[in-house]
């Protein structure tokens, strides 16, 4: 089942894509069930929004698969290298990635991402998956140069437009039966199966929330294939898994202040 946050007529609402129409939803479903209104839409008649902005942390995993790892000269870590970005730097699928003025170079990174949709602390990996809501596509939009000149990741990872989310949430989606391509400009940046990642994502789960708790709505960007890239001002970038479908986001220079 696909699910779409959306914009329709001045209303943030929810809905299940069926046959090229929104099923309205009376609302979140992470929350209120999935009770519809009787209500269709056309899908093209409404402006897709991120599928969900994290109550409280956006968790990214660094370095999770081999490939990766090593083009940046890295071991692959023993156990998940767990980050945070902040909420205030999702957007959705069309929103524009801004490259902020202070930095000279803004890689692509296209994750599979997991949506938590109950708590979760001390989770044991084999009932991780359970506390899943659904998948949907990420983008840890990196300004490198800052990532490696602050020696930690948190402002490099963190500007606003840095993590674009979307287009939907699967929430019947096989992990291993999936591959991940990031094209830019139509040109193929990135692509591997989802069963490269070296930490499943239920191993991520219970390794993250021995640490802090998960609560509904939060995310997790599982880590990024080989082929990260720059993005410069002009370029589309699109983040495609094919059970869910393509995260698209152009790409501009900010504003300069005067």
């Amino acid at each position: 089942m696909k699910i779409a946050r959306f914009s329709h007529n001045d209303g943030i609402r929810y809905g299940i894509l069926d046959q090229g129409e929104l099923v309205v939803l009376d609302g979140d479903p992470m929350f209120a069930g999935f009770e519809t209104t009787g209500e269709r839409i056309p899908f093209a008649d409404v402006a897709l929004l991120a599928p969900v902005i994290p109550r409280s942390k956006v968790v990214c995993v660094g370095r999770n698969y081999h490939d990766h790892a090593a083009e940046f000269g890295n071991v692959a870590p023993e156990e998940p290298l767990l980050f945070l970005k902040p909420n205030t730097a999702v957007i959705g699928t069309g929103d524009t990635i801004v490259r902020p003025a202070i930095s000279e170079r803004t890689e692509h990174e296209g994750e599979l991402v997991a949506v938590i949709g109950r708590i979760a602390k001390n989770v044991r990996a084999e009932d991780a998956l359970s506390y899943v809501f659904g998948y949907t596509i990420g983008n840890d939009v990196t300004a490198r140069d800052l990532q490696r000149k602050d020696g930690q990741w948190t402002r490099g990872k963190g500007f606003d437009t840095f993590c674009p989310l979307g287009p939907v949430i699967e929430t019947e989606f096989d992990v291993a039966a999936e591959r991940i391509e990031t094209r830019v400009n139509g040109e193929v940046r990135q692509q591997a199966p989802l069963t490269d990642m070296i930490h499943s994502v239920a191993d991520i789960i219970a390794y993250a929330s021995a640490a802090f708790t998960l609560l509904p709505g939060d995310v997790i960007m599982t880590g990024t294939p080989a082929g990260v890239g720059e993005l410069v001002a002009g370029d589309t970038v699109e983040v495609e898994v094919p059970g869910i479908g393509i995260l698209r986001n152009p790409v501009r220079d900010a504003v300069p202040t005067s």
